[in-house]
């Protein structure tokens, strides 16, 4: 009888000291750029508790977004699946078709496929708590946040990719309230921060998927009123503005020579879609609205942080800091009839992405290469950082290691743990993609596709079959195309680009009827 009381006293001690799953939170922002961040290398944002979380974990310096726009990219971290493979490779509903398209865009999927085993359906069959507070922007109802996995949702019937009215009070968005003067960032947080404490005592996935820093660019007015002081307190850059960027897949591309001689041209002043395709691209940070977005998106971060640490959940808590896209240095001419006055350039152009070539809605890096920090408290190495490619498609199958699941490779069938990485152990990625058959907003670049394999990088484009080569290594700005110079390089990358197309059952671009 003794005895018996003895391992009946023993194993429910044991199962009390039992380590509780681990909490996940994903913070995700929207459209920051590569250098938007300071421990990236902004010296004009100011993101103390972004770059106190990257101190804390490892800073990943190679993370890719598996799109250039936001809807392809938000389905990838909750499928593991490629854009490609899933067929919704633009924005929801996606972009019009123009006069001025040699092709028309390929069709793509309104929503995110009923068929498909999120993420958060993932984290719930085991008991997880889930929530998605900010932008879904995956399909209208009834394919909403409910429909695939979610128990709690913020907005509740707002499925687009921006805010309703903006960042300022009233939001007309259901489930957030908001006084005059308050800002829609701070009102988020402060639901997440109430799930969290409605949830401490039981594990939850947190998918704080903030607007921010998407247009419209609304900062905080104090932070507006900050960053005004410390621009005009900070020397005037000398190099240009803006520069010029064109359509590499013209039958006559232009160097960058030319480039930088038409911009000086009558002809190619103001900002619109210029002559011979052409469209501007930011080169500084010095916009005080966006810089206060930036601002209050860390403070959320921040807010997160000091809440799990309060509740004492924070050694027990994976925090992952990602970007759906890079920066939008290039303007939205959507309509490509768009002008925008000299005046109105912050409204338009929101950061620079340099070093990186391009912008949001470019194959560039600028357009795909984004900041990423993941900190795994008691397991993951602190304060360093991880030069291996990953891509958002990594996310699935790195989080169900985390957190002791057993994977799901025919659902993630595209992404690859980075689990050995946040150890400090070795770590390999094979060749990664992108596909993006449609005509994008940001510039008049053809569709394309890239790869990266190692330091090289190649991008096809669809109407003329231009492809262009780079070693990221020794430039990561894009400027030596090496097609020619390295012809077999570039006929192995090519061949491996169309094998991938096909193997994911890829959408092309269509021939105008």
């Amino acid at each position: 009888m003794h005895w018996f009381r003895f391992i009946a006293l023993t194993f429910v001690f044991s199962l009390g000291l039992r380590a509780a799953p681990p909490n996940i939170v994903f913070f995700l922002v929207d459209d920051l750029g590569w250098r938007d961040v300071s421990c990236f290398g902004s010296s004009f944002y100011e993101t103390p508790n972004i770059d106190r979380l990257a101190r804390e974990g490892v800073k990943f310096t190679n993370a890719y977004a598996a799109c250039h726009v936001c809807s392809p990219t938000h389905a990838s971290i909750l499928t593991g699946k490629y854009p490609a493979r899933l067929h919704l490779t633009d924005w929801l509903p996606g972009r019009r078709e123009f006069e001025f398209q040699k092709f028309q865009n390929a069709n793509i999927r309104p929503h995110l496929p009923f068929g498909e085993t999120t993420l958060a359906e993932a984290l719930k069959a085991h008991g997880y708590r889930t929530a998605i507070f900010g932008k879904w922007h995956l399909g209208e109802d009834p394919s909403g946040p409910a429909a695939h996995g979610f128990d709690v949702q913020v907005p509740t019937h707002w499925r687009k990719g921006w805010p309703r009215r903006g960042y300022h009070a009233p939001f007309q968005l259901e489930g957030i309230k908001g006084e005059k003067g308050d800002y829609l960032t701070d009102r988020l947080t402060d639901g997440a921060l109430k799930f969290i404490e409605q949830n401490k005592d039981q594990p939850f996935f947190l998918y704080l998927s903030h607007f921010a820093v998407h247009d419209p660019i609304h900062g905080r007015s104090d932070l507006v009123e900050k960053y005004r002081r410390k621009l005009a307190s900070v020397k005037r850059q000398q190099s240009p503005a803006f520069v010029l960027e064109g359509n590499p897949d013209s039958p006559e591309p232009l160097s960058r020579a030319r480039l930088g001689q038409l911009i000086r041209q009558p002809s190619h002043k103001g900002f619109r879609v210029l002559p011979r395709q052409t469209v501007k691209i930011k080169q500084h940070q010095d916009n005080i609205q966006f810089a206060a977005m930036v601002e209050a998106m860390d403070e959320s971060l921040g807010r997160v942080l000091a809440k799990l640490k309060a509740l004492k959940l924070e050694q027990n808590t994976i925090v992952i800091f990602f970007s759906d896209n890079g920066g939008m240095s290039a303007a939205n001419f959507g309509n490509p009839n768009r002008v925008v006055p000299t005046m109105k350039l912050d409204a338009a152009f929101s950061t620079s992405n340099l070093p990186l070539r391009g912008a949001k809605g470019w194959l560039y890096e600028g357009g795909i290469r984004v900041p990423m920090i993941v900190k795994w408290p008691k397991h993951g190495k602190r304060g360093t950082v991880c030069k291996t490619p990953v891509i958002s498609t990594d996310f699935f199958p790195a989080i169900l290691e985390m957190v002791a699941l057993p994977a799901r490779p025919q659902q993630h069938v595209d992404g690859t743990s980075f689990v050995s990485a946040l150890k400090g152990n070795p770590f390999e990625r094979n060749a990664i993609y992108w596909h993006f058959p449609h005509y994008s907003n940001h510039g008049m670049q053809s569709p394309g596709g890239a790869i990266r394999a190692g330091d090289f990088k190649l991008l096809e484009y669809f109407e003329n079959n231009t492809v262009q080569l780079f070693n990221l290594k020794k430039d990561p700005g894009e400027q030596n195309d090496l097609a020619r110079s390295h012809p077999k390089k570039a006929a192995d990358l090519l061949a491996m680009l169309q094998a991938w197309r096909k193997h994911v059952s890829a959408k092309m671009i269509r021939c105008k009827r």
